[in-house]
């Protein structure tokens, strides 16, 4: 079955961003993820926690890829959490 116009742009960019991939680099930025039970792949936190500062993740019990559109104010709700977590400022702090 030949690919859609969109799947051949979408595999052009994966073939041509393959020849720059070499070894990943640790990153100490914060991150957060939420996992949504379906999605089209699950995530794997151990192989996250290899690579990335995970300070937040969670798993929901509903929605999918679209988790914008499917579940958004689960979604806002889980974002807002996350972003709490990077704002916090000590006691006596201003």
């Amino acid at each position: 079955m030949p690919c859609s116009p969109p799947g051949r742009s979408s595999a052009r960019l994966y073939k041509e961003s393959a020849r720059t991939w070499g070894e990943a680099e640790v990153s100490r930025v914060p991150t957060g993820f939420a996992v949504f039970p379906h999605d089209i792949t699950l995530p794997v936190k151990a192989f996250a926690e290899e690579l990335d500062h995970i300070v937040h993740s969670t798993e929901m019990n509903r929605g999918g890829h679209f988790a914008a559109m499917e579940e958004p104010d689960l979604l806002t709700m889980d974002i807002r959490t996350f972003a709490r977590t990077l704002t916090t400022r000590p006691t006596g702090a201003s």
